[in-house]
């Protein structure tokens, strides 16, 4: 049986592709109902809701929404809410989309948001290449505040909700919080040294609460259908739905919104119209960059992320796909870290001369031991010698190359080129 979408954040797009990022067509499907919904309740309550939902982060860490929420500390004012649209993680664009064609749901979870954590200042770091999302963003910020469903006495609530667009300047690093914070405070993007965390002395060293984009957008479904209802979606303690980029080698990539709790193998098969290219799948990423890699022999250990899936046929070379993962890397590491500022760079130097012909037979062994020096043990990204997982992302497919293609390396020192067509 072919599987199908379960639309929830992406239902308004998918259904109103000519004009859904409007307020006209907000309002005529139902969009800030939830808020008004939301503004009867007692704000603990909103959180007891997420809570029930079983929500977890959707920018790629996984962490409980509601849990996140509950380290603000009580009475310390003022606070903040802070969205993070940054989205570098290379082959993810389902927040872009979000942003650009459904800007109101977003507009609409930031008040949900802020008013169950009594934030009366919401901003919107978004990657300042989206000029497009950033243009239709503040538009609709600016159509909800006219309309009075957000700003000074939102929907006639008594409570008071300001939302600021930001652009950043197209850093990788922005994507991790505290290097978000200081770019919002105008300082360079670079990451801070936690604790204290952000829930404590976050923007302007104030509590704040830092969300992904389809975290916040998943609000107004929450309080719509009843948390224990979105949580009675999904798998286990992955509940609810989620959106997949879908791309490489597959006939039909793109954004697919589906239940947690089906294959990866639906996901190609059914959605992505199958394999382009011979032959089985040879590997697939997970989660995005940061992720390491999957064959059809390795079913666990690797992280869901930022549910960017990367498809590839049995005529890629992996030495090459990891060249260009570490080049990448090496070019957004920020510096901060000596590991990473150093690291990163030597595993694409190494990487580039096994592709091009001139490698040495230790050199796979040399890149998992300068890996270990910014991951010990290998198991990035969870352990680090780093201030943020920057650097151990760019171990992750290392650590893959050595599991599965060892000898695909070998042969490019041995052969001077690629076994691959």
């Amino acid at each position: 049986m072919t599987a199908t979408e379960t639309r929830i954040v992406t239902k308004r797009l998918r259904e109103r592709p000519d004009d859904s990022w409007t307020l006209a067509a907000a309002k005529q499907t139902g969009g800030y109902d939830a808020l008004r919904k939301a503004l009867s309740m007692d704000p603990l309550a909103i959180a007891e809701e997420v809570k029930a939902s079983g929500l977890r982060g959707r920018g790629g860490a996984g962490f409980p929404t509601a849990t996140k929420w509950s380290f603000l500390p009580a009475g310390v004012e003022p606070r903040y809410l802070v969205v993070n649209s940054d989205e570098a993680e290379p082959s993810t664009f389902k927040d872009r989309m979000l942003v650009e064609r459904d800007p109101h749901q977003l507009v609409e979870g930031i008040a949900i948001a802020s008013y169950a954590l009594n934030v009366h200042h919401a901003f919107v770091y978004v990657r300042g290449e989206f000029a497009q999302g950033a243009e239709r963003l503040a538009q609709a910020v600016a159509e909800a505040r006219a309309d009075g469903l957000v700003g000074p006495n939102m929907c006639g609530s008594g409570f008071d909700l300001e939302i600021t667009v930001h652009r950043g300047a197209g850093a990788y690093i922005c994507g991790e919080e505290t290097a978000l914070l200081n770019s919002l405070e105008g300082y360079h993007g670079m990451p801070r040294i936690r604790p204290p965390f952000p829930a404590i002395a976050g923007l302007y060293a104030k509590p704040t609460v830092v969300n992904n984009v389809e975290t916040i957008s998943t609000l107004p479904a929450i309080i719509t259908m009843g948390g224990e209802a979105y949580g009675a979606i999904g798998v286990e303690r992955s509940r609810g739905s989620r959106i997949f980029s879908l791309s490489g080698n597959v006939n039909r990539p793109g954004n697919y919104e589906l239940e947690l709790g089906l294959t990866f193998r639906q996901l190609i098969d059914d959605f992505g119209g199958g394999l382009a290219g011979p032959g089985p799948v040879k590997f697939f990423i997970p989660g995005g960059a940061s992720s390491q890699w999957l064959t059809d022999t390795q079913k666990y250990g690797v992280m869901l992320g930022s549910g960017a899936v990367m498809v590839y046929n049995q005529d890629v070379c992996p030495v090459r796909v990891a060249l260009r993962l570490a080049k990448f890397f090496a070019h957004e590491s920020c510096g901060k870290c000596t590991p990473c500022r150093e690291g990163t760079g030597w595993i694409q130097k190494v990487l580039y001369r096994i592709e091009h012909g001139e490698g040495r037979e230790t050199d796979l062994d040399l890149l998992l031991d300068v890996g270990d020096n910014i991951s010990p043990g290998l198991n990035a990204p969870f352990s680090q010698t780093t201030i943020c997982p920057l650097g151990p992302s760019a171990v992750s497919a290392i650590v893959s190359l050595d599991k599965f293609f060892r000898d695909e390396v070998l042969a490019h020192v041995k052969e001077g080129k690629c076994l691959a067509a």
